[in-house]
């Protein structure tokens, strides 16, 4: 059995989803809609940038989604990809939009509509240049929290994504996070800060989360049988009230990507296919486990390479 994985923020590139955008209709049309949506020309900035442009919080969201799902589609409208041979659907902090849309929880036009607010709310929720996010690499997630915990009193971190062995990634005021570097650095341990203009997935984002609480609430989830892992828990969610309260959550909360595909591999996968830009997914979970299979589809040719091997 395999599982669908679909990308976060990081993933965007200018000129993502153009080999399928240029050959195929129904990806045109899904992209033509998502202008008139969201009344905005996402469309040329996904295919032409600037990147500066595609690289702000509000228009990477919906753009990384709108990638991710016209892959989707096309699967299962144009590739015969039988959907109900999937055994989980999980995605990676805003990746998990596109998975709730994919597995039939959430419509095209409310998700697009929610991540922009979402974006504009997360961006909005820290004053751009005052925090950050730093990836910390080779280093056990138990010495971190244990770090964080004897310096309490010196800088304030968060653990924002639990992400593989040896990846963790931090959030926290950019003058906090240079204390913690200097402290890393002393213990041998590599950190990056990354390009990034917020610190996500901390409680920096309480803001965020009062003014997504009642978007979120507003939503008109659909009925739908398939299995959909949470960013909060790393396990199912698929009751209404749940993926509701888990989605308000997961703004503050750290993302479990390590237990969320741990979860799924001790359920049942053995391989997993990374829909949406780029391939980080897929390297993080070889990390995680090298014994299991995994592919990305950018091309058309990673579709038929992926179709002589699943049969669909």
């Amino acid at each position: 059995m395999f599982s669908l994985i679909f990308p976060g923020q990081g993933s965007q590139t200018v000129g993502m989803g153009k080999e399928f955008y240029d050959k195929f209709d129904r990806v045109k049309n899904i992209f033509n809609k998502a202008d008139e949506v969201l009344n905005f020309p996402i469309k040329k900035l996904i295919l032409e940038g600037p990147k500066d442009q595609l690289d702000l919080t509000e228009n990477t969201q919906p753009a990384i989604f709108l990638v991710g799902y016209s892959i989707f589609t096309l699967l299962t409208k144009e590739f015969a990809f039988d959907d109900t041979k999937v055994k989980f659907f999980a995605g990676h902090s805003l990746g998990e939009y596109t998975a709730l849309t994919s597995a039939g929880f959430l419509n095209f036009e409310e998700t697009l509509t929610i991540l922009k607010k979402r974006g504009q709310a997360m961006q909005s929720s820290v004053p751009k240049g005052e925090g950050g996010m730093i990836a910390v690499l080779g280093s056990k997630i138990e010495f971190i929290e244990n770090l964080l915990k004897e310096n309490s009193g010196i800088y304030e971190c968060f653990i924002a994504n639990d992400n593989s062995e040896g990846q963790i990634v931090l959030s926290g005021k950019l003058e906090n996070l240079k204390k913690l570097s200097f402290d890393l650095k002393k213990n041998m341990i590599k950190n990056i800060l990354l390009p990034v203009s917020a610190p996500f997935h901390c409680k920096l984002m309480n803001k965020a989360t009062s003014i997504m609480k009642s978007e979120i609430e507003k939503l008109n989830f659909l009925s739908s049988n398939k299995n959909l892992i949470s960013n909060v828990t790393g396990e199912i969610m698929n009751e209404t009230s749940e993926i509701k309260n888990l989605l308000i959550q997961q703004i503050e909360s750290k993302v479990k990507w390590r237990e969320s595909i741990k979860y799924m591999i001790e359920n049942g996968t053995k391989d997993f296919i990374e829909i949406g830009p780029g391939k980080v997914l897929s390297g993080l979970v070889k990390r995680i486990d090298r014994g299991v299979k995994v592919s990305a589809i950018n091309t058309e040719e990673d579709i038929n390479n992926l179709k002589k091997i699943y049969g669909f």
